[in-house]
C-alpha cells in the first residue's frame, strides 16, 4: 500500500509540555486555520496544556461544487444521498492515523475530532484503524458509508467518549444524518454525547460552552 500523505499542520500549545494533543479537522474548502480562533476562547486551563492541530487537507477536485479543486478529505459525490468517494476516505483515514501516531511520541494522550468533512474522517478513522483517540468529537457531521468505501470497523475498544452536535436546520448534513449517526455508534456499543442546537451548518456559542466542558472532563480523566 502507497505511504499516505504527509499533511501540512497548524499547531498550537496552549502552555509547556502538553501531554495531550487535540487534533481538528476542518471542512469542505475550508483549510487548518478555521477553527484557530477557537483556541482562546475554549480556555484550556494552565494546569492541563493541550497541543491543538488543525491539518490542512489536500488540494483535488469536488464533483458537487462542479469539479472545482479545494481543500477536500475526500471528494463528495453527491449530498442527497450523502455519498463520497472510497478510495478519498481511506486516504485521509490513513494520513490522519500517521500523524495521530506521530503526535503520541510527546502527547500519549490524543483528542481526534472535525467539523463537517472532518468530523466524517475523524469518525471512520477512529471507527476503523488502531489509533484508539481517547476521545471523538464530531461537529455538523455524519457517518460515511464505511461498506461502500472499502472499510470495516474494528473490534474492541475504539474511544471511550464520543461528544456529537449538529444544527437542526442544517441544510447541508440534514439532522436525520446525524441522528443516524449516533444510532449507528451506539449499535456499535460507543458511548455518545449527543447535542442538537438551533443552527445552520456552523457551530454556536453554546456547543462551544459543551465543547468545552467535554475536553476539561477528557483532560480531567
Amino acid at each position: 500500500m502507497d505511504s499516505p500523505p504527509r499533511l501540512e499542520t497548524l499547531q498550537i500549545d496552549t502552555g509547556p509540555e502538553p501531554r495531550t494533543a487535540i487534533l481538528w479537522l476542518h471542512g469542505l474548502g475550508a483549510d487548518g486555520y478555521d477553527f484557530e480562533p477557537l483556541v482562546p476562547v475554549l480556555r484550556i486551563p494552565q494546569a492541563t496544556p493541550v497541543r491543538f492541530v488543525f491539518p490542512h487537507a489536500p488540494v483535488r477536485p469536488v464533483t458537487i461544487n462542479g469539479g472545482m479543486a479545494m481543500r477536500a478529505w475526500y471528494d463528495l459525490l453527491s449530498l442527497s444521498p450523502l455519498r463520497e468517494s472510497g478510495p478519498d476516505l481511506r486516504e485521509s483515514i490513513a494520513a490522519i492515523e500517521a500523524l495521530g501516531r506521530h503526535l503520541r511520541a510527546s502527547c500519549p494522550r490524543l483528542l481526534l475530532g472535525g467539523f463537517s468533512q472532518g468530523g466524517a474522517v475523524a469518525l471512520a478513522t477512529a471507527l476503523c484503524t488502531e489509533l484508539r483517540p481517547e476521545g471523538v468529537f464530531a461537529l455538523s457531521t455524519y457517518l460515511p458509508n464505511l461498506t461502500h468505501a472499502g472499510l470495516e470497523p474494528l473490534a474492541g475498544p475504539r474511544t471511550s467518549a464520543i461528544y456529537q452536535a449538529h444544527g437542526q436546520a442544517d441544510p447541508i448534513i440534514p439532522l436525520t444524518a446525524a441522528r443516524a449517526a449516533t444510532q449507528s455508534l451506539e449499535d456499535l456499543g460507543l458511548s455518545v454525547e449527543s447535542h442538537e442546537y438551533p443552527m445552520a451548518h456552523q457551530v454556536c456559542e453554546a456547543e462551544i460552552s459543551d465543547l468545552r466542558a467535554w475536553f476539561l472532563a477528557r483532560l480531567a480523566d
